[in-house]
């Protein structure tokens, strides 16, 4: 069954105009034919097409199913937008088929992109959710300073994935299954060694995620 976005079904019966245009002009569904809609806030609903009138497509909601958690904990990835777009709409697309909570793009010092669309980038994301079977779409930040960022207050545990020699635990040994996570990842360049310290120094951990050293969107 086909799935629809449509993050104000709880109080509107009615899709929004692109995927009303989409479920009408070109799936070419008609008046009773039943879909399958998202809030994007955690709840799918059952519904039937009511009335189809130009571009706008109401319909009657038969049944909300709640989508259960994957995982306790709330996973949030902080990265550097890489200087090719399409590897870090990949990277956010994968990320929402797994399931990530929230996403930040990171404006760091040797960051090789300092401006992205989040339009374009929320429709990636809406994309990958429906397409994956998910009810949640992961919150998006658009670019971020990392200064700014990493005095942000976060409930939970707090990790740096960078490039620098030293000893560094793996991520897979010192995260507990459950908790809330927050991981930065840097760009291309890896993050500067002024911004390495300022992280640690508001509470972020130094993890390896392994012996090779991975592209950033990897």
């Amino acid at each position: 069954m086909h799935v629809f976005y449509a993050p104000d079904i709880a109080v509107n019966p009615e899709l929004p105009e692109e995927e009303a245009g989409h479920c009408l002009r070109v799936l070419r569904l008609t008046v009773g034919d039943e879909i399958m809609l998202t809030d994007g806030k955690g709840c799918f609903y059952r519904a039937a097409i009511s009335a189809a009138t130009g571009k706008r497509c109401q319909v009657k909601v038969n049944e909300v199913i709640p989508q259960e958690p994957f995982w306790k904990g709330h996973l949030h990835l902080a990265m550097a937008p890489t200087k090719n777009m399409d590897r870090t709409e990949w990277f956010a697309e994968k990320a929402t088929e797994i399931g990530i909570n929230a996403i930040t793009c990171l404006n760091c010092r040797f960051s090789e992109r300092k401006e992205i669309k989040p339009i374009r980038l929320e429709k990636i994301l809406v994309s990958a959710m429906k397409q994956s079977q998910k009810a949640t779409l992961p919150a998006l930040e658009g670019m971020t300073d990392f200064k700014k960022f990493v005095a942000t207050p976060f409930d939970g545990r707090k990790f740096i994935a960078h490039c620098e020699e030293g000893e560094k635990p793996l991520l897979k040994h010192t995260y507990q299954p459950g908790e809330n996570a927050l991981i930065l990842i840097g760009p291309e360049g890896d993050f500067s060694p002024e911004e390495i310290k300022l992280a640690q120094e508001n509470g972020f951990e130094p993890i390896s995620l392994g012996e090779s050293r991975l592209r950033t969107e990897t």
